[in-house]
């Protein structure tokens, strides 16, 4: 069973950071996306990562995994540098992080159970026994008990995010990665799974990054918050700060106000 963890109460200090970009540039044929990206994700919180589409959000978050590595600067990822790191150490670090996409990315050849008990069969030395017991666990702790036989193709949009948030889970990650979890999803699902991602993150006291360039339901769940745009990071800190923060930009984004620096391409 996953170990629960204290988790700091809003107005303390932020712990130390988790993750850490350093002038992070990425360009590809040419084209700068991430443009000197500086910024960190504290341990043990939500950390939302914004802006508009586009702008960096998800080339950000491969830099964490190591799927893809900075053209110059660093990441750095509980204490090492990624791109410094070797394949074996890659994988090693992937195993303690859990990522959702933004579609569940299920096979669509396995059942439910089969999906959710993949990592565990493939990194684990678990029994079928103790395999069955943790993803059940998990399964229900997501609100699909009961759902274990369904194929893919039988879910909904949102029982996908729920079942790849499931099999994020397994491995009993530090970090949580969510890859705009709220793509394809009406306002109260989006809801709903923010809500979810909010009571298992304060469960386990993981620390969890959120991509979206959704304001609302996921503005209200961070922490943190980490604000993007043309590659460059405009602002972050507490949400409340970024909430109350007179940068132009910032203001538009947030209100989604038709008046600011933010036009139609």
């Amino acid at each position: 069973m996953m170990t629960t963890r204290a988790h700091p109460r809003r107005g303390e200090p932020l712990t130390d950071s988790a993750i850490e970009c350093v002038g992070v540039e990425k360009a590809f044929s040419g084209h700068r996306v991430l443009d000197g990206v500086s910024c960190h994700v504290p341990r043990g919180l939500i950390t939302v990562i914004m802006g508009p589409s586009g702008t960096g959000k998800s080339v950000l978050l491969r830099h964490f995994v190591g799927l893809l590595r900075p053209d110059r600067g660093d990441v750095i990822v509980e204490g090492r540098s990624v791109p410094d790191l070797r394949e074996d150490e890659l994988l090693a670090m992937r195993r303690d992080m859990g990522m959702l996409f933004q579609d569940g990315a299920l096979f669509s050849s396995m059942n439910l159970f089969d999906n959710v008990a993949f990592p565990l069969r493939q990194h684990t030395r678990r029994t079928e026994r103790e395999v069955r017991d943790i993803v059940m666990a998990r399964l229900e702790e997501v609100g699909l008990a009961g759902a274990e036989k369904k194929m893919p193709n039988e879910l909904s949009g949102g029982m996908r995010k729920r079942a790849g948030f499931a099999r994020a889970l397994v491995l009993e990650p530090r970090i949580l990665l969510f890859d705009e979890p709220d793509s394809g999803l009406d306002p109260v699902r989006t809801a709903l799974l923010c809500e979810l991602i909010r009571q298992i993150q304060r469960r386990y006291g993981s620390t969890a990054v959120v991509i979206s360039h959704d304001t609302k339901a996921v503005f209200d769940v961070a922490d943190t918050v980490i604000l993007l745009h043309g590659g460059r990071v405009v602002e972050q800190g507490a949400r409340e700060q970024l909430r109350e923060s007179s940068h132009p930009f910032t203001r538009q984004f947030i209100r989604g106000a038709v008046d600011g620096p933010l036009a139609m391409d």
